[in-house]
């Protein structure tokens, strides 16, 4: 029998797909909302075919997302449902659809890539993320998606009390400098990233309550200096560079930050020996093909901080897969 890592890489291909497909044609939402069903009565709720809706039922069953009764029901197992309940903080539609939809068109490039190494004068990574507002939205909406519900969890563990500016560096639509305002009262922030990003910052429900507090600076962190902060975050961002651009960028934020500030490190870690964990190996073949970084250890991260000046460096894990990595000005 073939082993079950092997099986999965094998048949990620087939089910990935699925789960986009699912959630297109709003399955999951049904289970969630109107509780479960047979195959036959779910189709019937949704107007689709029951014989292609049983089969990817079967798939999911063996995936382990779906659950069937002995009346024959299918439910959402109650591990998977909060990523895929849109009203959960966790829920992971835009970042599968984008995985569907961007990335796997994408992973033809590493054949190239392997065979003759990536071109250094390639397009920029984002001209397809920017190439209109279609585009740029869908990502957005996979950004927030991938990062506000871990960036409670961040937020809390950066223990913001005594911050009065935040200046979250390329941002997007403000996963978490909304998730830091709703931690911390006292708390103002500002969304710093590219000025097509503005109109959407603060579309999402959870951004409301603090709509006062959050602000947006348009600008390119390559071209401009970065809005002054006591407090400067980097989420999910240095992981799409090379590390003398990461040193380049911190270096901008230790200008900006004020006396006594820091900057904060969000991103996902390579364990020290590089073995795992999968996902942050998995993202980091996909900052190979969609963008031009890669991801990092702990100790890497804290040596870009120190070579742009910062000190008294400091890591501090979450439960999920993103952690933080904390640098002080002098």
């Amino acid at each position: 029998m073939m082993p079950r890592a092997l099986e999965n890489s094998v048949y990620g291909l087939i089910s990935t797909p699925v789960l986009h497909t699912a959630l297109k044609h709003g399955v999951f939402a049904s289970l969630i909302e109107d509780g479960p069903d047979t195959a036959a009565g779910l189709a019937e709720r949704l107007a689709t075919d029951p014989d292609t809706l049983e089969r990817m039922f079967l798939v999911l069953t063996s995936l382990g997302v779906v659950e069937r009764s002995g009346a024959g029901e299918f439910s959402l197992t109650a591990e998977a449902a909060p990523f895929l309940d849109r009203r959960n903080s966790r829920y992971l539609g835009g970042f599968i659809e984008h995985l569907t939809l961007e990335t796997t068109g994408r992973l033809g490039r590493l054949d190239t890539y392997l065979a003759e190494g990536k071109q250094t004068t390639e397009a920029s990574p984002f001209d397809d993320v920017y190439r209109d507002s279609e585009a740029l939205r869908a990502f957005m909406r996979a950004m927030w998606d991938l990062s506000f519900g871990m960036s409670q969890e961040l937020a809390t563990l950066a223990g913001l009390a005594g911050t009065t500016h935040l200046v979250d560096v390329g941002g997007a639509t403000g996963p978490f400098a909304v998730a830091a305002l709703l931690t911390e009262p006292g708390l103002r922030a500002t969304v710093f990233d590219m000025p097509a990003v503005g109109p959407l910052v603060g579309e999402d429900a959870e951004a409301r309550p603090v709509a006062d507090r959050l602000g947006f600076a348009g600008g390119d962190f390559f071209a401009d200096e970065l809005p002054h902060g006591d407090c400067l975050a980097f989420g999910y961002i240095l992981s799409d560079w090379d590390d003398n651009t990461c040193v380049r960028l911190l270096e901008k934020a230790y200008r900006a930050c004020d006396e006594t500030g820091r900057v904060l490190i969000m991103d996902r870690l390579f364990d020290d020996d590089h073995t795992g964990p999968l996902a942050t190996a998995a993202m980091n073949l996909v900052m190979h093909i969609e963008m031009a970084g890669r991801h990092r250890t702990a100790a890497e991260f804290i040596a870009l901080l120190e070579r742009a000046g910062f000190v008294d460096c400091e890591v501090r894990r979450s439960s999920g897969e993103k952690h933080l990595v904390i640098g002080h000005k002098k």
